[in-house]
């Protein structure tokens, strides 16, 4: 049986702690603080970030330069027979484009998977893909199954303030100002290749309730919740999601729902005080 590297970036939610638990390489993903140029992990911490943000540091987002990603790729095919690279939705970065067109140069050796998914949906993917080369797939049928499974997944987000929705131009600035004034929390959905606008709540409270009808509303038309994982995720200091995640688990009834924090490349764009939910349908091995 061939040997397996699985490769994703932070957009996945998962941390250098993580990856080496989970036996996943990990690709720090930059970030641009004050015009300077940070790695999510590495060099700079989850809290720290948010330190920054609060005091009104300018954020932005970047991607790895192909050099970051060959070289973690050549040193990873010394050992290894081939490489399942899944990246963050090519909708919503370069960065997976950018990887499919290195990849022609490693003679197959290198399967980039662009099933159009990011932070616990990726997270999620990543994960099956290591269970599918531990149960002796190869690393194209990986990609394949990757690949088909795209639309079993689905995430939806409530953002607690429209502040880096207005620089982003998502949000006008007149628009900002009076959501601010109502207390509107925006909730987003992450579905394929779109990010879309899902609802406009009156404070967070009916911003959660939203997503769990959503969630509801999923589970009784096209997902099966005995073949499908629900996962909760946050941005911020936390303070706020272990009240979500008992709220999401009595209200749906289930009771091993995990909770991870949104990767700093949402955050940039969405800020501090989001909460979220993830489903996706559990990849068949077999």
């Amino acid at each position: 049986m061939s040997r397996i590297a699985i490769v994703t970036d932070t957009n996945s939610s998962i941390t250098p702690e993580d990856a080496e638990q989970l036996g996943i390489y990990l690709l720090p993903m930059p970030i641009i603080i004050d015009e300077q140029e940070y790695f999510e992990g590495l060099n700079c911490q989850y809290e720290e970030f948010f330190d920054k943000l609060a005091a009104g540091s300018d954020v932005s987002t970047s991607q790895p330069s192909p050099l970051a990603v060959t070289e973690l790729w050549d040193k990873l095919l010394t050992e290894y027979d081939s490489i399942v690279h899944i990246p963050m939705s090519s909708a919503l970065s370069s960065s997976c484009e950018m990887a499919k067109g290195l990849a022609l140069d490693y003679d197959g050796r290198v399967q980039v998977v662009d099933n159009r998914r990011i932070s616990i949906l990726q997270r999620r993917s990543a994960i099956d893909a290591r269970d599918m080369a531990e149960a002796g797939l190869s690393a194209e049928e990986i990609a394949r199954r990757l690949e088909e499974a795209a639309p079993r997944a689905k995430c939806f987000l409530a953002v607690n303030t429209l502040e880096l929705l207005k620089k982003s131009g998502r949000v006008t600035a007149s628009g900002a100002a009076i959501g601010t004034l109502l207390n509107i929390k925006p909730v987003l959905k992450i579905e394929g290749d779109k990010l879309d606008a899902y609802a406009k709540c009156r404070g967070m409270q009916r911003a959660q309730k939203a997503m769990l009808d959503a969630i509801r509303s999923e589970l009784s038309g096209n997902f099966d919740l005995s073949k499908c994982r629900l996962d909760i995720a946050y941005s911020g200091y936390g303070d706020t999601v272990g009240k979500w995640q008992e709220m999401a688990q009595a209200e749906l009834g289930v009771a091993d729902i995990e909770v991870y924090r949104l990767p700093l490349s949402i955050s940039c764009h969405v800020g501090a005080g989001v909460l979220a939910i993830g489903i996706s349908e559990i990849q068949r091995l077999a």
